[in-house]
């Protein structure tokens, strides 16, 4: 069977075969089934359970035991090298745009803030995540060698026939007793062999051996010949401690984090471990929040706003200052008046009657914003549906004469966040009136 399985958010796998080419399952032979239901059940039993939400497994009707992708995103790759891609549940669109779509709203988060990583030229019809994420690690380094390779003055110890820098009594003591023409000394050369490079040139042996492209194992093999004079790195962990981002290193920011990603095997989830080849997972809650806070900002960029994001003024309790309160985002306009704005990677319904698939918890949680920010005005915003792109929703809390909360429900269309964000603003000055 193929060894790349394509699923969204939210879909169930099944390995029955009377499921076959149901459209409402994806299915994969028993073997591979049995394998990610290991993985499942082995997390499960750990105290990384909560690190697992990407997956579920459970029991139909009439069909047995189904693994549902959840609201994690990304690629795991088991260690018979069957590959589970999971990606967003974004309305209206095919696999190949929602990668393209998905990219896009990665970028916001500060690990993908990159200048130079395009899209616009990647297959990603032929390429999974993580190779679309080696193309974009390779993309930096092309970037480095361009601007050109830092040097920097590094300390060395060696046992010289001459004597250079500063004499290290002890080691000099111990090795050079019979030997009185030697110094053991310690010194600095100017030289690229700094850590950061180490870090690279380890990184990029790594990507040539498990990416299965071959343009991004050429281009890989052409970059490695600038790093040729430059030591691998023996000790990850403490070559990353070594590792300090200023302004003359600002150069290896992303690629210091990308290279702790794939040397240390580590996800932006707390997932990791032995049951998988690799895995590189997202949650979609986080992806969402910083997607519309970046782009908010440029959105309103042209009023006299002030947009600040994790707002860390309040407490729930003030004696003792516990259980701290952080709307996603806290607008204050010119006249002092606030808006607070959340938002939840969650497909709602239409149906009042359950609440349109909100969570209680979620309004408690909005109403205690709007007491300790003293503001009426509350707006959370979802993902836009089928069923809710022309549904008007809000809820509204009096005190006497006067709204004390409402709660606004926006859905934003991820794929045109533009034009979507440009309507939020228009309630939001309009709300203002």
């Amino acid at each position: 069977m193929d060894r790349l399985l394509e699923v969204r958010e939210f879909e169930s796998i099944t390995c029955n075969t009377d499921y076959e080419i149901d459209a409402a399952f994806k299915y994969i032979n028993e073997e591979i089934f049995t394998e990610l239901e290991n993985l499942i059940l082995a997390y499960n039993d750990t105290q990384e359970a909560a690190a697992v939400d990407f997956l579920k497994i459970g029991v139909r009707r009439n069909v047995g035991k189904v693994i549902q992708a959840k609201n994690y995103v990304g690629l795991i790759q088991t260690k018979s090298g069957f590959q589970l891609q999971i990606l967003p549940k974004i309305s209206y669109h095919e696999m190949d745009d929602t990668k393209r779509i998905f990219l896009r709203m990665l970028r916001s988060m500060k690990e993908f803030q990159s200048k130079v990583f395009n899209d616009a030229n990647l297959k990603v019809d032929r390429m999974n995540l993580y190779e679309i994420f080696i193309n974009m690690y390779i993309q930096e380094v092309r970037e480095l060698i361009r601007k050109g390779i830092r040097s920097s003055y590094l300390p060395v110890e060696d046992n010289l026939n001459f004597y250079k820098g500063k004499l290290i009594v002890r080691e000099h003591l111990k090795e050079n007793l019979v030997h009185k023409e030697r110094f053991y000394v310690g010194y600095d050369e100017f030289g690229v062999n700094r850590p950061e490079n180490r870090l690279i040139k380890s990184t990029l042996l790594k990507l040539q051996q498990v990416s299965g492209s071959a343009a991004n194992i050429k281009e890989i093999s052409q970059q490695l010949s600038s790093f040729e004079i430059i030591e691998t790195s023996t000790n990850y962990i403490k070559d990353i401690s070594r590792v300090i981002i200023d302004r003359k290193t600002k150069v290896y920011e992303q690629l210091m984090r990308w290279s702790k990603v794939f040397l240390l095997n580590q996800s932006f989830t707390t997932f990791s471990g032995d049951t998988t080849a690799r895995a590189l997972l997202f949650p979609m809650e986080k992806v969402f929040e910083a997607y519309v806070a970046q782009n908010l900002k440029r959105v309103l960029a042209d009023l006299a706003w002030e947009v600040s994001t994790q707002d860390k003024g309040f407490y729930l309790f003030d004696t003792p200052r516990q259980f701290a309160l952080r709307p996603d985002i806290v607008i204050t306009r010119d006249d002092g008046s606030k808006i607070i704005i959340d938002t939840k990677w969650k497909f709602l319904t239409n149906n009042s009657r359950q609440n349109y698939g909100i969570a209680q918890a979620d309004m408690y949680q909005m109403y205690a914003y709007s007491k300790k920010y003293k503001t009426p005005e509350i707006w959370l915003l979802y993902p836009v549906n089928e069923e809710v792109k022309n549904v008007a929703i809000s809820f509204e809390s009096y005190d006497e004469n006067f709204v004390e909360t409402k709660v606004n429900l926006f859905f934003v269309d991820v794929s045109n966040i533009d034009g979507s964000l440009s309507m939020l603003k228009e309630r939001l000055v309009k709300e203002r009136v």
